[in-house]
């Protein structure tokens, strides 16, 4: 098995990492209660998706 002759240097193993960081998720609005969600899943504080209840919500006591 092939082993490397030289070590890389800090810069080449920085500019291979560069692309591993963790990106924000894309959020959208719910355009019934107008909350942050993901998309293309039902609304956790409202529980509609496509204009229907989809899961019911219970309120918090």
């Amino acid at each position: 098995m092939p082993n490397p002759k030289r070590r890389h240097s800090k810069a080449r193993t920085g500019n291979r990492r560069a692309h591993d960081s963790l990106k924000l998720r894309a959020l959208s609005e719910c355009p019934n209660c107008h909350e942050r969600k993901l998309p293309h899943r039902a609304c956790p504080k409202c529980g509609y998706y496509k204009g229907r209840e989809i899961v019911e919500v219970v309120a918090a006591s």
